[in-house]
């Protein structure tokens, strides 16, 4: 009984520290929102694509095939020979409308494929995979968070390493 109970008082610590670093309630609740919105999505030759602006970088966002989770897309090059991406506006307009990155955080349905070629963007300084665009259509203007539900965006750095970029040296 005296040795149950020391092994007990030793893991006490120990299963406080890995109960106190597991996500809130509220952020688990998003994250299975989040994960039974996507497993709805109904299968099909697409991919969902996700702006993501930085200023003066030359990559246009976030790829994904449908039921796959954000944390499996792709930054992507879009390669606008067949169809320009919704943004294509000027990147400082003279009449005050719209300008390049105006989607920021825009979410589409996109039509398209991966060439296999990686494009080098000397502003990141990473050569990142180029996605092909044939057709686009606007799903969401303000799907909200891309990763985590807790992350924020600076205007200046991305939300994550990126697996599939090169960092070019």
């Amino acid at each position: 009984m005296r040795r149950h109970t020391l092994r007990l008082i030793c893991l006490l610590p120990l299963s406080l520290l890995v109960l106190s670093s597991c996500e809130s309630p509220d952020i688990a609740a998003k994250l299975e929102a989040r994960r039974a919105s996507i497993a709805a999505e109904p299968p099909g030759d697409y991919y969902i694509g996700r702006r993501f602006h930085i200023d003066r970088t030359h990559f246009w966002g976030y790829v994904r095939r449908p039921r796959e989770g954000w944390e499996n897309a792709k930054l992507v090059v879009m390669n606008e020979k067949l169809k320009p991406t919704p943004d294509r506006m000027p990147e400082a307009p003279m009449d005050g409308g719209p300008a390049f990155g105006h989607d920021h955080n825009h979410e589409y349905r996109l039509k398209g494929y991966y060439s296999g070629r990686r494009i080098y963007d000397p502003n990141s300084d990473l050569k990142i995979v180029e996605f092909v665009l044939q057709d686009w259509q606007l799903i969401n203007s303000n799907p909200g968070w891309l990763f985590k539900p807790n992350e924020r965006f600076n205007g200046s750095t991305l939300l994550r390493a990126e697996p599939d970029s090169v960092i070019v040296r």
